[in-house]
This record gives structure tokens, sequence and C-alpha cells, in this order.
């Protein structure tokens, strides 16, 4: 591996119209030299695929897939992530922004950390739809240490990583078949699966600033009839699955309790039948 290799920003867009260009923008304004850009648009219905067509007009390195129809994001990043080539991959949605030197601090992170070592995260500043600051994500953790290195355990039991401040090595996403496309989401089951295999390495300070807004997909997740419902207990049996300790059972019995209580507040009786049923 060279001294900078190829990182593959793999942006997701969905009826991103108003953030899309700050996104694109941040990924070539990075400190980083050897970056391959590609954008995926899924269906968008606004002015997403217009907006990304000047920036190629005047950027034409960068990839563009348009998706005819809507697939979601764990197939749109799959179809991206095909066409990739770099030795690392970044998942990028088009409302967020990447600070200018979060790719440089990525890269020098995991080749410093080693091969064991499959995953970087890193804080985040929030932002609210007009750009303004609105926080740390690291503020919903003020008396605990962000853990990192082997953190299966951790991931099982609690929620701790801002999502799209990762970056991962493009043979964890191989070995793993990339993202699993049954699934409406695709954090949580990653993060299982790949901490499974790989240890991660967490830096402190803000790389990414992350956009907060009001309709997203992170909201659906606690919405009566969701699809992220469903999958969050997917990724509970795999749990099952792939637990090797009594204290990794013990943790995975603290998570199915906490989605079962979700499920009651939201009146989700038969689903939290279905979790009664895994525990036993």
């Amino acid at each position: 591996m060279t001294d900078h290799p190829l990182v593959s920003v793999i942006c997701l867009c969905y009826n991103h119209e108003k953030f899309v260009e700050q996104a694109i923008e941040s990924v070539l304004a990075q400190t980083y030299p050897n970056v391959e850009l590609i954008v995926v648009d899924d269906a968008s219905m606004d002015g997403s695929k217009s907006v990304i067509e000047n920036l190629v007009d005047r950027q034409p390195h960068i990839q563009f897939l348009k998706n005819q129809d809507n697939l979601g994001n764990c197939r749109s990043f799959n179809i991206g992530f095909e066409k990739a080539k770099g030795d690392f991959v970044i998942d990028f949605s088009a409302d967020d922004v990447l600070l200018p030197n979060r790719i440089e601090e990525g890269v020098k992170k995991l080749m410093s950390f080693g091969d064991e070592y499959g995953v970087q995260f890193s804080d985040a500043i929030l932002i609210d739809e007009s750009g303004e600051k609105i926080g740390l994500h690291s503020d919903r953790f003020p008396h605990n240490t962000i853990p990192d290195g082997d953190i299966y355990l951790d991931i099982v039991s609690r929620y701790f990583i801002c999502s799209p401040s990762m970056m991962i090595r493009s043979e964890v996403l191989e070995q793993l078949g990339g993202y699993d496309e049954s699934l409406a989401y695709e954090d949580f089951d990653f993060w299982v699966r790949s901490s499974r295999i790989v240890k991660y390495a967490y830096i402190a300070e803000p790389l990414i600033k992350r956009r907060v807004l009001k309709r997203s997909m992170g909201n659906d997740q606690f919405k009566r009839g969701s699809r992220q419902l469903q999958s969050t207990l997917l990724v509970c049996q795999k749990i099952k699955e792939l637990n090797r300790t009594e204290e990794e059972h013990r943790a995975w019995r603290g998570r199915v309790w906490y989605e079962i209580r979700v499920c009651i507040r939201l009146l989700e009786i038969a689903l939290a039948i279905r979790y009664l049923k895994l525990l036993r």
C-alpha cells in the first residue's frame, strides 16, 4: 500500500437538492490527494440530479450513477461500492459535510494502527437544516469515554458511533458482502457484523458535520409501522448467532428487552411478541 492509498467516497443522494452541492464541494476540498468520488442518486424527485449534473460538467472525474427506481440506502451503497477502487471507503450522505482534513486524518489513523483495525470513526459537529451548529455528537456521552478497539460487546449494549463519521477498509466490506439489502437501514447491522471481525479506531476530534433534519431515516426507527423496527429485529437475530460468551448474551438480552419496551410504547405488540420468542 502506498503512502496515499486511494479513498472512495460513495455519496448517496435522495431528495437532497438543498444540500448536495455543499456535500460534494466538501469532498473536493479535502487536503488528502487521492480521492475517488462516486455519487449515487436514488431516483430523487426534486432537483438533485440537475445540481449533480452541473457539478459533474465542471468536475468530470466525478462518477455519477442514477437509479431508475428508489432502491434504498443499502442497495444504493452496494451499487456504488461495486464501482469503487479505493483501499478505504466512506459512506457519505448528501446532506452531510466533510471537514477538510477528514480523509487525511482517517487514513493516517488506520494505517498507523495496522490491518486488525478495519473501521475508523470520529466525533461530529451536529448542524441544523441551515448549517448552524447545534452541538457535538459526543455531548450525548459526557460521563462516558467512547470505546474503541474490540467494541462488539459495546455495540450490542448501546449506541455511541456517529455512523456518517466512519471510514472503512474495503476488504472489510468485501468480506461482509457489502450491506445487507434485506434491511431498511445499514449502520447497526454493519457495526455488529464488522466488529466481530475487526477493531475500531476512534478520533475524538470532529471530522464531519452531520445535519440533523426533522424528517430523517433515523427518526423513522421510532415510528409505528416503520421498516426500521422490523430490521432491528433481524439484526438482533444475527447477534444471537454471533455471540460467543455469556457476557455477550447478557448484553444481547438487555438490548432485546430495550427493543421490547420500544415496541410496547409504539403499540407494536406483534413485534414485541416476536422479540419475546427470540429470548426463548
